[in-house]
């Protein structure tokens, strides 16, 4: 199975910060937050990375190259401008399912988490296993309700935050034409058929959408600079 980092956002709300420097090379802890990514997913398993890129995309892939210090390797999916998140993954499909898997890994790039990726298993009767975390501060509301069963839904009682982390099948990209896309609105649609489940993440998880945020979780990680990225 294939990971995709989703990095093509411009990180307006980072400015000044990202005017010349993509927002996955910001640095935290002492290393880019796109190299926390990289070494989660290489201690889950996996070696096939695909990041898709546009803003100041030339440097992520000159910081990053072909994966190879990192244990991966590292495909890019290039942009002309920001496709949204669904139609960045619509884009870079191809190279997703090019091994034969129908189901791939997706996560934000603009995350930090230590929930273990090793948890997430193709569930057999849906489409999408999101993780849902606890609601910061910035989203009080939430965005999803899961359900007893296991299923995630876009009403009922109290709801959790996505975190940016998914295991996601190919069927719900295929046929959908190429352009911005949200990913919200296709999972709306899915959960309407009890397609979608979730998973629960009861451990850290921010949100690196701002500098202050950025400066949270530098201090976190100098900190604790022992802790195991995706140990729990």
């Amino acid at each position: 199975m294939k990971a995709m980092i989703l990095a093509a956002g411009k990180g307006e709300r980072m400015r000044p910060l990202t005017l010349t420097t993509p927002k996955p090379l910001l640095e935290a802890g002492g290393s880019p937050l796109i190299v926390h990514h990289l070494q989660h997913l290489r201690r889950a398993g996996f070696e096939q990375v695909v990041i898709n890129h546009a803003w100041l995309g030339d440097q992520i892939e000159s910081a990053l190259d072909d994966g190879n210090r990192f244990g991966l390797c590292i495909e890019y999916s290039r942009e002309d401008s920001p496709l949204e998140t669904a139609g960045g993954i619509v884009k870079a499909l191809p190279m997703l399912v090019a091994g034969g898997d129908d189901w791939f890994l997706v996560i934000n790039g603009d995350i930090w988490c230590d929930f273990d990726l090793t948890r997430l298993t193709p569930p057999e009767d849906a489409d999408a296993l999101l993780v849902l975390t606890d609601n910061p501060g910035h989203n009080p509301g939430g965005d999803f309700h899961l359900r007893d069963d296991g299923h995630a839904t876009s009403d009922g009682g109290d709801k959790l935050t996505f975190s940016g982390i998914s295991l996601l099948h190919r069927r719900l990209f295929e046929g959908l034409p190429q352009g911005p896309r949200k990913l919200a609105p296709i999972l709306r649609t899915a959960m309407t058929e009890n397609r979608v489940r979730g998973i629960r993440h009861e451990g850290a998880w921010m949100d690196i959408g701002t500098p202050d945020r950025l400066r949270q979780l530098d201090s976190l990680l100098r900190a604790e600079p022992g802790v195991d990225h995706g140990s729990k």
